[in-house]
């Protein structure tokens, strides 16, 4: 029984780190822009499915094909700020609208193109066991786990240390300021928007080489990146990864010790357990001063 634990302690972190890549992205433009862009499972469904493509035709690996996933998800991502950037009135609700329905038209163009069958990686080296003592895991899931930590320190030297970062966040914080200060708000929006697509990049990718994919997965993502995003409290890097390493933890236990008919139930109550103790979240600040 106690190896079961560790195995499911162990299975829970490493999802963990696959949730926080997911998540993101998302948090990034929440906490820029206020806007929860719905499309944000899509962009990383995409890059699965671009991945997939690479190996499927050109017999490249899941790691070759970051590039091609890049280039795809960049561009989409680009595209949905641009559709969201035209809305002057009412920008929460209508962004809430509209990233919705184009959601809804990736998933369509994604089972238009590669049809409604379930898909893998069929790269034996990233699918081999990698054990540590007693644990047991796939290579790939320790390879993303550790692309997902360097992503994560990464983008918070970006935010605390780089003048777009710096910008980024002073848009967050008040964005008439922002614009007082020689601020393009436009601009800095935009990259973080390209940003956020490079991360879905990172984490379609890491999705497809250790896990199964399919045209409707992408809503089941945005709904865990958004959970996630919440848990964490808005603006916190450090909050994502402890987040999605508590949901990867309460899933897996609940597999291991219940049921998997069990695993988003508890999900869900991690998350509403979380909001009833924290309304901010996890690391969210208590009140905002002037």
């Amino acid at each position: 029984m106690t190896e079961l634990i560790l195995q499911a302690l162990y299975s829970g972190l490493l999802q963990g780190g696959s949730y926080a890549l997911i998540a993101l992205g998302l948090a990034l433009v929440f906490g820029t822009m206020k806007i929860i862009n719905l499309a944000h499972g899509e962009l990383v469904l995409l890059a699965a499915y671009v991945a997939y493509t690479a190996e499927s035709q050109l017999g490249w690996g899941p790691v070759a094909a970051i590039p091609l996933a890049l280039l795809a998800t960049g561009m989409a991502a680009v595209g949905v700020h641009w559709t969201v950037g035209r809305i002057k009135q009412d920008r929460e609700i209508n962004s809430l609208l509209l990233t919705f329905g184009i959601g809804v038209i990736l998933t369509n163009a994604i089972l238009l193109t590669w049809k409604a069958d379930v898909r893998s990686t069929s790269s034996s080296w990233l699918q081999e066991a990698f054990v540590v003592g007693p644990l047991y895991s796939m290579r790939s899931e320790i390879i993303f786990f550790a692309v997902s930590l360097a992503l994560l320190a990464a983008l918070w030297w970006w935010l605390s240390s780089s003048w777009y970062g710096r910008a980024l966040r002073a848009v967050s914080s008040n964005r008439d300021a922002a614009k007082l200060m020689g601020i393009n708000p436009g601009r800095v929006e935009l990259v973080s928007f390209v940003v956020a697509g490079i991360l879905a990049a990172f984490a379609g990718v890491a999705l497809f080489s250790y896990g199964v994919i399919q045209p409707a997965y992408g809503g089941a993502l945005t709904v865990k990146a958004f959970i996630i995003t919440v848990l964490a409290g808005v603006g916190s890097i450090p909050g994502v990864l402890l987040g999605a390493v508590l949901l990867g933890v309460c899933e897996a236990l609940t597999v291991t010790l219940a049921s998997s008919s069990l695993q988003e139930l508890a999900g869900m109550t991690l998350f509403l357990l979380v909001l009833f103790v924290l309304p901010n979240g996890l690391f969210g600040a208590v009140a905002r001063r002037g």
